[in-house]
Parts: structure tokens; sequence; C-alpha cells
């Protein structure tokens, strides 16, 4: 029987417990949290989680909730986690201008995604978009002085955004993730359309 994505919800309650234990309930454990509202070390009480069988539904839920995370902690730089992701991808390949396509790619969004994000980036002078001289169809896009000015201003926030996921999840339990979750990104029999 196939279900929806929401379909199949239910309520539990499950212990979140302070790193490297996992509750035995006969499933993963979703987080691995500390009481962090108080100077103590002891565990959170047991908090009512909405579950679900949906992959893409999890994944979701997860990426609001760390979206929402470090677009508040780089909201003082006036970026979103989607820019400064642009600039850093684009800082991050140097003079290698990437085309839209390559940048597109590297960032698993299609190219009128990617395109809407450049745009404020590009209003505010913070990237370029530039004609390849070898295919005149082709736009480049490049990192301006200013853009390079913001990047370096906002990293030390993404950076703080980074430690309070890996203070309260695990530096080892977000490296775990993060390799899942990019074997997940680009896997290429992932991409492809089946019915």
């Amino acid at each position: 029987m196939a279900s929806s994505c929401g379909a199949d919800e239910i309520r539990v309650e499950i212990l979140l417990v302070f790193k490297g234990s996992s509750p035995d309930i006969g499933f993963s454990y979703l987080s691995n949290r500390k009481n962090i509202s108080s100077k103590e070390t002891e565990l959170e009480k047991p908090t009512q989680v909405w579950t679900t069988r949906c992959n893409a539904g999890a994944v979701r839920r997860a990426g609001r909730r760390l979206l929402h995370i470090y677009d508040t902690v780089l909201a003082p730089t006036g970026l979103k986690l989607c820019q400064f992701g642009i600039l850093s991808a684009l800082n991050g390949r140097g003079a290698a201008l990437p085309s839209v396509q390559e940048l597109a790619e590297e960032l698993v969004l299609d190219r009128s995604t990617l395109g809407q994000n450049l745009r404020p980036l590009e209003r505010d002078d913070l990237v370029t978009l530039l004609t390849d001289p070898r295919d005149r169809r082709v736009r480049l896009i490049a990192l301006t002085k200013s853009g390079i000015a913001k990047y370096n201003e906002a990293r030390p926030y993404w950076q703080a955004a980074q430690e309070r996921f890996e203070a309260v999840f695990g530096e080892d339990e977000a490296a775990k993730l993060r390799s899942v979750l990019l074997s997940i990104a680009y896997n290429p029999e992932l991409g492809k359309s089946r019915l």
C-alpha cells in the first residue's frame, strides 16, 4: 500500500540523551541533546516527537530547523544561508569562475532557483555575471571585492552557527550526518526519474 509523506505519522515519546548512547526503542535515535536551557548537564525530560516514514519529509523538517538556526545567526550580516553558501562556493573556487550551470550542479539547484538567489547578490554588488569569452551564450559568476569582504564578514557568524549545532548534536555525529547527506545529494541514481 503506497502512502504519502504525511499519512503514516505516529506520535511517540522518546528520551533524548546526551552524546553517544541512543534509546533502545527499536529505531534510530533522532538526536542526542543535552539540556542547553540551563547550566546543568542533566538529560532533558522525555519529549514528544512526530515521526514519519517519509525520508524526504524528515530531511525537510530537519532542514527547516537548521536553516532557521543559520539564518538567525547570519542575520547581522544581511545574508541568508543560501546566499552565504553561494559566496562560499565561489570563494572556494578562487580564480576559476564557474558557469551558472556548473554552480547550479555543485549546489544541487536548478538554474532558475540559482538565478533567483543570484539576483540580490548581483544587486548588492557581491557577485557579477560575465560573458564567457569562449562561448558568449555562457554566463560566468565572479565574486566582487565587496562579495569577498561580505563573505569574510559572514564567515565567523556561519562558524558560530556551525559550532552551536555541533555542541548540541555532537561533532562526530555532525560529520557523519554531513557525509550521509552529501552522499544523497550527489548520488546519480537518486537524480534519475523512474516511474
